[in-house]
């Protein structure tokens, strides 16, 4: 199972991270693969929410609904699936002196014969999380520092 993780530090406290993170159409933003993140249910955004996300990762395109398996103060947990994969985003947020430090990491699963893949796919992955830190550092920097009230 290819497994990347990343960690990093942003200005933003922990709180106004896990506000914004946990609300997966955002991913649009923040993930490099993501082409489309549409909600598929409506109320709060609580554990059980769900998403459709379209993404095209090295020329293929993917479909996963995604579900919000855990949301607290430091952790957010985003199961997707489709026929052929499943996929665990795990987001930890810690308080820093100044802002977050945040850990993502990512599980794929392969199923089928697709679990050949996997060499391959970790390869493609570790280049795929290089860019997906950058990319969510920038984000999550432009994020105001104190909540509004």
């Amino acid at each position: 199972m290819p497994t990347v993780s990343r960690t990093f530090s942003v200005s933003p406290p922990p709180r106004v991270v896990v506000e914004y993170l946990k609300d997966f159409a955002n991913a649009v933003e923040w993930d490099p693969g993501t082409q489309r993140c549409t909600r598929i249910d409506s109320g709060a955004i609580d554990v059980g929410a769900s998403w459709h996300n379209v993404s095209r990762i090295f020329g293929f395109t993917a479909e996963l609904t995604y579900t919000l398996d855990t949301l607290g103060d430091g952790s957010i947990v985003f199961v997707g699936k489709n026929k052929g994969s499943t996929s665990v985003e795990r987001i930890y947020i810690d308080a820093a002196s100044t802002g977050s430090v945040i850990t993502y990491r990512n599980e794929l699963e392969m199923h089928g014969l697709l679990v050949l893949l996997n060499p391959l796919l970790k390869l493609a992955f570790e280049k795929l999380a290089n860019e997906t830190e950058k990319q969510l550092t920038t984000v999550l920097n432009r994020l105001p520092i104190e909540e509004k009230k």
